[in-house]
């Protein structure tokens, strides 16, 4: 595969808006957080959900161990929150200080307290896709957040808020 070519197809889908959510899990005594803008409904009857992530991301590693997370649908005041979470190589500890949150009652995990609403889920499973792994939850709960406070979009290689619903 030619370097041009990925770099076509980045800039390509630069130009599809997208929705950004936290992604969060507890490992042992340690929060693990990052955003993620591949996120998608799959099924309503289970209720499933689908994220990506880096193959050699923490919070992927932390998968193995784990099968409880927690999705934030971030609200536009998140902007942020999403920056932080989004940072390469942040450590490891404390990735959530600084970010406002409370712990999910099903995961344990960190819920952002900006967000249009926030999933609960367990593992369904896991498949490697290319430089990525796909990850399939089912829904265990979910809550709806404040309302009419407008979305968080990554659209052209930035975060952009959506103004109110």
């Amino acid at each position: 595969m030619s370097e041009q070519l990925v770099e076509r197809y980045r800039a390509t889908m630069q130009r599809l808006a997208g929705g950004v959510a936290a992604v969060s899990l507890r490992h042992g005594s340690t929060d693990l957080a990052m955003t993620a803008t591949a996120l998608t409904s799959v099924s309503l009857r289970p209720p499933m959900v689908l994220f990506c992530v880096h193959t050699d991301a923490r919070l992927r590693e932390a998968l193995d161990d784990v099968d409880t997370w927690a999705v934030s649908i971030l609200d536009a005041d998140a902007k942020v929150a999403a920056e932080r979470l989004a940072s390469p190589g942040r450590p490891a500890v404390g990735q959530l200080v600084g970010v406002d949150h409370s712990r999910g009652p099903l995961s344990g995990a960190a819920l952002v307290d900006q967000a249009q609403g926030w999933l609960e889920c367990r593992t369904h499973w896991v498949r490697t896709a290319g430089d990525h792994d796909v990850v399939v939850g089912e829904v265990l709960d979910a809550t709806l957040g404040r309302t009419a406070t407008g979305a968080l979009v990554h659209y052209l290689g930035r975060l952009r808020p959506l103004g109110d619903a």
